[in-house]
This record gives structure tokens, sequence and C-alpha cells, in this order.
């Protein structure tokens, strides 16, 4: 039996050479691959011993050959092939275990030339793969270190092993498309374009789900790079996240995204706040955030923009919460949240890939968008009533306007000194957003009087501007954009409120 070995990751190489050399096999490998399993004394044969060719064109040309692909091709039950392979001094080939230039990693680099990213496209080893899967009858192909044990533990036990090589086939196939979307991304890139005729978006399974949104549902997680996103986070408490744990942990960091730098807490239930605030630490936010709404903050999840200490851990601890994540934990807080068995404490930093697209499944396909840019506060704010915002409101409008981005549309929130204080979302009807925001503010007993209101996009009648200043709302940020702009104006003079538009939407379906 032969085997052909040529792999980047050298991750497990030695062992695995070792325990195929120890089961009789003959070893073929190449360049870097070759010199790993001969300095550890495992005899080996180099690739142009069998093809009679040299290695190459800098390693470019080594495997392209038919002594190795009709090793790998050729089916031993049919006559025609054995015979063409004996005709041609072809030998079997009967395991390929092949890793790929690392590209991304490559081409993620900074400062990395495209030159350089070229040379990291991988040629032959996908051809061998691909090559090895297709005659899966006959071939063991290995992509993933991770399996070496298995394949070992196959060979000693003997039998076919069909279904396993199946399986192998059918993950070293996974493996070059998603090696071709991200080579397809990168060319895609480089000439400015996110959204070309065809697109391949490579996933991989990051875990197993017990149920989807529902029970009767199943569910698995899939990344798109290990390393970036939820995947990069570290779980340091509590049992195994579930379906809606990702979605509201995704809206929690959300939320929270606009306040990096600043102490913010961020408290989620079914993807949207019910509390937002930053204060003078995590145990301030977290408390002025609560204030919102405590009863809807039960089963929540809570997203930290800086470290929680054993005080803000303490605070926590006393509601019932399903996921905690922030940058870091004192040891002291992972002890305290560690009591809640249940409670999931997730660690580091969720950010997104640089230009990763916004993805929604529709029926039949997806729509895809760039990321949302972060709600900007700026001096091109336009004040478009006559009176102009005190120091305080405006304050209150740079805090109201980035909350209200991390809302389901329709949405309005109120806020005063850094906190929400009511928060509509959701709604069919602008008017609506801003009806609830107000009763979710007295109902939980918040005096809405000189408060600021933000809304996600602007208001088309002024009736919700009445209802704002019914309620005592004296402030008002909006992107504006309607045709009844100058009506809603009004309302605003009428009322003695002040109005800044911000010509940004923030419309989150």
């Amino acid at each position: 039996m032969r085997a052909l070995l040529s792999v980047s990751d050298k991750t497990g190489l030695v062992d695995f050479a070792r325990g195929l050399a120890d089961l009789g096999w003959e070893l073929v490998s190449t360049g870097g691959t070759a010199r790993s399993i001969r300095d550890a004394g495992i005899a080996v044969r180099d690739v142009s011993d069998v093809t009679g060719f040299p290695e190459m064109m800098d390693g470019r040309v080594k495997t392209l050959h038919p002594v190795v692909h009709g090793g790998l091709l050729a089916r031993r039950d049919l006559p025609e092939h054995v015979a063409a392979m004996k005709e041609h001094g072809i030998e079997p080939i009967d395991l390929v275990a092949v890793n790929l230039y690392p590209f991304r990693e490559t081409a993620a680099r900074k400062g990395v030339s495209p030159e350089e990213v070229v040379e990291n496209i991988d040629i032959g080893g996908p051809s061998m793969l691909r090559s090895a899967a297709k005659n899966f009858a006959a071939v063991t192909v290995v992509v993933d270190p991770a399996d070496y044990g298995r394949v070992l533990s196959a060979l000693k036990e003997g039998g076919d092993a069909l279904a396993f090589r199946r399986e192998l086939a059918e993950k070293a196939y996974a493996h070059t498309a998603a090696y071709d979307a991200a080579i397809s991304g990168w060319f895609a890139a480089q000439r400015g374009d996110s959204f070309p005729n065809e697109m391949s978006v490579a996933l991989r399974r990051a875990q197993s789900l017990r149920y989807g949104e529902n029970p009767g549902q199943r569910a698995a997680f899939y990344m798109e790079h290990a390393g970036s996103g939820l995947a990069a986070l570290t779980q340091r408490g509590g049992k195994e996240l579930s379906f809606n744990n990702l979605l509201d942990l995704d809206g929690a960091l959300l939320a929270a995204d606009p306040f990096r730098g600043e102490p913010c807490c961020a408290i989620i239930k079914h993807t949207t706040p019910c509390g937002l605030a930053t204060g003078d630490s995590a145990l301030d936010a977290y408390r002025k955030a609560l204030a919102c709404d405590p009863v809807s903050a039960f089963g929540s999840v809570i997203a930290f923009t800086v470290p929680v200490d054993d005080a803000a851990a303490e605070a926590v601890s006393s509601l019932f919460v399903e996921c905690v994540v922030a940058p870091s934990f004192s040891e002291g807080a992972v002890e305290i949240l560690g009591r809640k068995k249940n409670l999931r404490v997730l660690e580091g930093d969720a950010r997104w890939s640089p230009g990763a697209l916004d993805f929604k499944r529709v029926r039949g396909g997806f729509l895809a968008q760039e990321r949302a840019p972060l709600p900007s506060v700026t001096e091109n704010w336009k004040v478009v009533t006559e009176r102009q915002p005190t120091d305080a409101e405006r304050a209150d409008l740079a805090f109201a306007w980035r909350a209200v981005a991390g809302v389901k549309s329709n949405a309005i929130v109120l806020a005063r000194n850094g906190a929400t204080i009511g928060i509509g979302a959701g709604q069919m009807s602008r008017v609506d957003a801003a009806f609830v925001a107000v009763h979710k503010a007295r109902t939980i007993g918040h005096d809405t009087k000189g408060s600021a209101l933000g809304s996600d996009a602007f208001f088309p009648f002024r009736d919700g501007i009445d209802q704002a200043a019914e309620a005592g709302v004296t402030a008002i940020v909006q992107p504006g954009g309607s045709v009844r702009d100058q009506e809603v104006i009004d309302a605003a003079n009428h009322h003695g409120m002040t109005m800044v538009l911000t010509g940004q939407r923030l419309f989150r379906h």
C-alpha cells in the first residue's frame, strides 16, 4: 500500500507517517513534508523519484503528473484501467494526505503583496484531493490533521471502510470549495467588487446545536473564519450555547458596538435592547441599563464594552441571565458568575472581519449588503428648529442616536444622562413605536419630561412628534428625508422642541 503525503500544516504529520510506516505502507512525499518525515527517521521516497521529473519552477510543478494522478484515479475494478497502469508503469496510490498552501492566512497579513498572495494559491494540492476523492471507492483522502487518528484506527481494524472513505471525500470537496471561494473573493476584492456575478460563501461548522429557534428544529452554528466574529469568543462558564443565545449575542454586540472605548452595557431580549447605557464603570453602566426595563431584562443576554470586575459580576449574578459577553473578566468575576451553572460567560473581541458582507436569507436565495456603518455623531448634524439644543440635550441626542441603531425597526428610544429610559422596537408604524417607548418608560416609573428621543428613520407624519411632546420630550434626533419634513419641523417648533437631522438612516429589519 502506498501513501502520498504533502502538507503545509505539519501538525501530527510525523506521528501519522510513523503509524502508516508501522502498518507497512510505503510513503511518498514532497519538499518540506519529505524532509520532516525523513528527519524523524522514517523512510520516505521523494515524489520526483516516482514521477521521474524533478520538482521545478519553485515548486509549482511537482505532483501534476500522470504517474500521480493515474495512481489516484485508476479504478481497480476495471481491467482496462489496471492494464493501462501496467503498460505505463503506474503504481496505485491508496491514500493521500494533503492540506493546502495557507492562502487565507497569507492574504490576511498586513502589507502582503499581491504577488505573494498569488504564490500561495495551491494547484497540485487541490488536484490531488479531487482525484483521490473522486476515487474514494479505493483511495482514502485526508485534508484535516484531526482525522489522522481515525484513519490509522480504520486501517488497523481492516475491512472495507467504504462509508468512512466517502465521508472523507465529502470533506475534501468541501475543503477545496471553501479554498476556491476564498481565492475568488480575494480576486473580486482586488478590483473593488464586493458583489461579483457569482459568489461562494464558505462556512465551517463550529458546533451542532441542541435545536433551532424552537424544539423540533435541527440546527448548527457555522462560521466564516476561525477566530473572527462569535467564533472568536472563549466560553469561560455555563452550559452549551443555543441557537437563540447566538442570535441574542449578535444583537447585544451590535447594540454595544457604537460605544466601544467607553463603559457601556447592553441588555438584550429577542435581539433588541431592553436597556442600554454608558457609565463611569461596568457596574454603573449595568445599573443604568437595567433601570430602563428590569422586567424585560429577566432571561436576557448582556454585553459589556469593558472588562467585567467582581462588583459588576455580583450585580449581574442577582438577575436571571442567559449569557454575559465582555472583552475580559476578572478571575473573581468568573468565579462569581460561575456559581450560576447555566449562565454562559463569553470573553473576547467578536468584531466583524474586515469587508465582511451582511447576508439575509430569503426563499430561493440570499440578500447581500455591506455592513451598516456605525451611527455617526458629527458637527455636520443640522439643527432644523428655531431652538438650538442645550449642551445637555446635545449629549442626550448623541447617546440616543447611537442607541437606536441597535433597536429593531421601527425604532424609537427615549434617553437621558447616557441611558435609555424607554424603547419602542419592531412596531408597524413609527407613532406606535413612540407610544410603546413612552408607555414602557412610564410603566417602569421613569419621568419622560426633558428626555431626548432618537428615531432610526424619518417621521412620515407629525403625529409621532405630537406624542413625544405630550410625554415631555424636548429634543429629537432623526435622519430626515420625508416629503413631510417641514410639517414635522413645524410640529417641533410648535412644541418648543429642538430637532436635529443626521442624514443617516439606521433601519434594522
